[in-house]
Formats: C-alpha cells, sequence, structure tokens
C-alpha cells in the first residue's frame, strides 16, 4: 500500500491510498468461490452453480462489497502509518478502480489541531470571598416564608405586596385583541408579571372598582402585531387579599425541623453549601474563560458539528414536543457555543495529557458524597453513582476539571475580593 498526504486548507489532510490488484482480486475470487457452496440458482443442484455462472451474476456486486471494506480498513492502516489523529469521520472518494489493476481512492479528513499551552503565569484571575451574615439568614426565612404564605380577603385599597383578583379585557384602538382577556385573575401586586405600568395603575384600587389601565406593550413583546401597541385594558377587581405569612415555628414543622433553632442551622448550612458551590463555580467560570481567551488555534468543522447536533438533540429533549413536530432547529443558533466548548475541550484535554493528570480517587468520592448530601437518603444515590461506571466516569470528569484549574491557579496572578451574600447568589 502506497500513501501520500496533501495538506488542502488549515487542518483538511487528502490521502490517496493505492492498494495492490491482488489485494481486491484476491477477496473477490474468495467471496466468488465461497457463494458457490450455498448460492442457489434455477437449474442447478445447490453448490453446483458453476463459477463463471456465480460470477456473471454477482461479481459487481460482491466487488462493490469488497471496495467498501478495502477501502475502510486501508484508511485506518494509511492514518495508523501516517501518524495522524483525524478529527470525524472520512470522506472516501474513488479514484481509479478497473478489474486487475491497482485500486486507487482518497480519504479526506481533518486531523486534530496541535494546542501549544500558553504560560499560566499571566493569566489573572479575581477570587471572591463570602460570609452567609445573619441578615442573610433572615433574608432566606423570609423567602421561604413566603414560599409558604397563604392569602386572605381585606376589606382596603390594594398595595404593593398584596393580590388582586380581577377580569380584564385588552383592546387597541378599540378593537379588542386575542390574548388579551382573563376572569378571576390572580396578580400579586409588585411581581411585575404583567406588561411594565399595569401593576401600578392597580395599587391604591378596591374590591368592586373598575379602572382602565393604560399601557404599552414592549417592543421586544413575543406577539409580533402587539410590539410597541398602546393599548387599554377594562379591569374589575373582584377582591382584594393580603399575605399571611407562616411564624417560623410554623415553618421549622413544616419542614421537618425540630425547633425553630434547628431550622436556622440547617437553613444556614444549605446556605453555605450554595454559596461554597457558587464561589468555586465562579472562579471555575473565570479559569476555563481564560483558557479559551488566551489559546488560538484552528478547529476542526466536524468536531464542531458533531458538538451542534448533540446541543440540538439536548434541546430537543427540552422542548419535548411530540416525534415529528419538533422545529428545525439552524445550526448557526448553536454554533458558537459549540465552538466554545469544543475548544475549551481540546485545551483542557491537551493540559491533562501533558501534565499526566489523574482523577484522584478520593476526590472523586468527596465529589460523589457533595453530590448525594442535599438527598433524604445519601447512600442509595452514592451506590448508584458507583453502580454504574458510565455515571461515575462523568464525576472523574469534573474532578478533573477541577484539577485543571486548580493546577491554571497555582500558575495564575489571583486577588481576592471580599462581597456579600447576594453578590454571589443574586447575580445578574
Amino acid at each position: 500500500m502506497q500513501v501520500s498526504v496533501e495538506t488542502s486548507n488549515g487542518l483538511e489532510r487528502i490521502l490517496t491510498i493505492d492498494v495492490p490488484a491482488e489485494n481486491i482480486d484476491g477477496a473477490v475470487q474468495k467471496r466468488l468461490q465461497d457463494m458457490t457452496r450455498n448460492v442457489k440458482m434455477n437449474g442447478f443442484r445447490p453448490g453446483k452453480v458453476p463459477f463463471s455462472v456465480v460470477k456473471k451474476r454477482y461479481g459487481a456486486a460482491v466487488r462493490q462489497e469488497v471496495l467498501g471494506e478495502v477501502m475502510q480498513r486501508h484508511y485506518f492502516e494509511a492514518v495508523q502509518q501516517e501518524k495522524l489523529m483525524p478529527a470525524g469521520y472520512p470522506q472516501l472518494e474513488l479514484v481509479e478502480n478497473t478489474d486487475g489493476e491497482n485500486l486507487k481512492f482518497t480519504a479526506k479528513i481533518e486531523i486534530y489541531p496541535e494546542v501549544a499551552i500558553t504560560d499560566f503565569s499571566e493569566v489573572e484571575i479575581e477570587s471572591q470571598t463570602a460570609e452567609v451574615a445573619d441578615e442573610d439568614l433572615d433574608k432566606m426565612l423570609e423567602t421561604l416564608q413566603g414560599q409558604r404564605a397563604t392569602w386572605k380577603e381585606v376589606k382596603r385599597k390594594s398595595k404593593n405586596g398584596d393580590q388582586v383578583v380581577i377580569d380584564f379585557k385588552g383592546s387597541i384602538d378599540g378593537e379588542e385583541f386575542a390574548g388579551g382577556e382573563a376572569k378571576e385573575f390572580p396578580l400579586e401586586l409588585g411581581s411585575d408579571s404583567m406588561i411594565p405600568g399595569f401593576e401600578k395603575q392597580i395599587i391604591g384600587t378596591k374590591a368592586g372598582e373598575d379602572v382602565n389601565v393604560e399601557v404599552t406593550f414592549p417592543e421586544d413583546y413575543h406577539v409580533e402585531d402587539l410590539k410597541g401597541k398602546d393599548a387599554v385594558f377594562a379591569t374589575h377587581v373582584h377582591k382584594v387579599n393580603e399575605k399571611e405569612l407562616p411564624s417560623l415555628e410554623d415553618l421549622a414543622e413544616t419542614l421537618a425541623a425540630d425547633d425553630v433553632d434547628a431550622l436556622k442551622t440547617d437553613v444556614k448550612s444549605n446556605m453555605q453549601r450554595e454559596l461554597r458551590n457558587a464561589l468555586k463555580a465562579g472562579v471555575k467560570n473565570q479559569v476555563m474563560n481564560k483558557l479559551v481567551e488566551t489559546h488560538e488555534f484552528d478547529i476542526p468543522k466536524a468536531m464542531i458539528d458533531q458538538e451542534i447536533d448533540r446541543m440540538r438533540q439536548e434541546m430537543m429533549q427540552q422542548m419535548q414536543a411530540p416525534k415529528g413536530e419538533t422545529p428545525d432547529l439552524p445550526a448557526d443558533l448553536f454554533e458558537e457555543q459549540a465552538t466554545r466548548r469544543v475548544k475549551l475541550g481540546l485545551v483542557v484535554a491537551e493540559i491533562i495529557k501533558q501534565q499526566e493528570l489523574k482523577a484522584d480517587e478520593d476526590k472523586v468520592r468527596a465529589q460523589v458524597e457533595e453530590l448525594a448530601s442535599v438527598y433524604e437518603e445519601p447512600q442509595e444515590v452514592i451506590d448508584w453513582y458507583y453502580g454504574d461506571p458510565q455515571r461515575l466516569r462523568e464525576v472523574e470528569s469534573l474532578v478533573l476539571e477541577d484539577t485543571v484549574v486548580d493546577l491554571v491557579l497555582e500558575k495564575a496572578k489571583v486577588s481576592e475580593k471580599s462581597v456579600s451574600f447576594d453578590d454571589v447568589m443574586n447575580k445578574k
């Protein structure tokens, strides 16, 4: 087998592969001879069909079948011989295919790029530090109380934070429009769940009152015909409800805590865990962004296309549309993010290779236990991970990524900044 390699463009390579004729003709001959033992044809007893007849009937099809197998096999041998690392599948094309003569074909491929890892000492990272303060705990307890609040009807004018139960009917230039009407709709004032300006005009109303709410639909509104249009909503207020929060004692009972002190301890512990994870994720995200920004190399289009397909499938699953009714999502919707993912994956893989990094078993165990800690039966979750090698490999990949992050942080210029719990957990 003779192989020549041509660089056509960037990472693209064209292999021209010359296969000796006997490799093809011998394989075709043998396969046809094997067929004569089993082929059935009218006028001949099984196993007695002359070779010439079998060749005439099946020769072309058998040769085509052999060609496919030979091309695949010699392509892989050629790649190994030339020490190439293909990214994606090859495009195989016949050049010469004549009985008794050498077979010649080409294989167009993209190869993995060479990734030169940069000097991490010039990378700048800001590491944030934060604590769960008493006011943060109080705010979280208020949030938990609010999530379990009930509504009690009151005989007064509505104010911010109340719930009003309303009927409304919208019109533009005196004409009603589709989707602009609702009956006995519960609206929490201050929730900003309606068109901007709607809720403010309801504040101060009381049960039995009618009000015309005048608003303008935003220019980026999701209904094309309503974008930027002025509308009037004829609104009737049925009742005004005031929010009643459960006591901390009732909240503790609801959340199966022994008492209020135990509730505060549990909530604070969860907040500290979430804060710790958020701070870690923030640093990791910075490091990963720097790895993308500080490395420049060609990226195989085949790998980007494969990542786009994966992302498209993920979105299809999230949409949960019935089979056959899923939209044809365009590739450019995913291309930027797919390119970033592939580039980052290549950089991280090269760092792991150069540094000969391995997923530490103790760190893998600690990561699994951390993931399991939020469940009622942590041991069942731990067993679930360790019961499936594929699931465990996903955790090992996370640990390896964290190891790469630690490696970068050891060499990078890291500055610390003290921030509040709210700054970390409620970033816009």
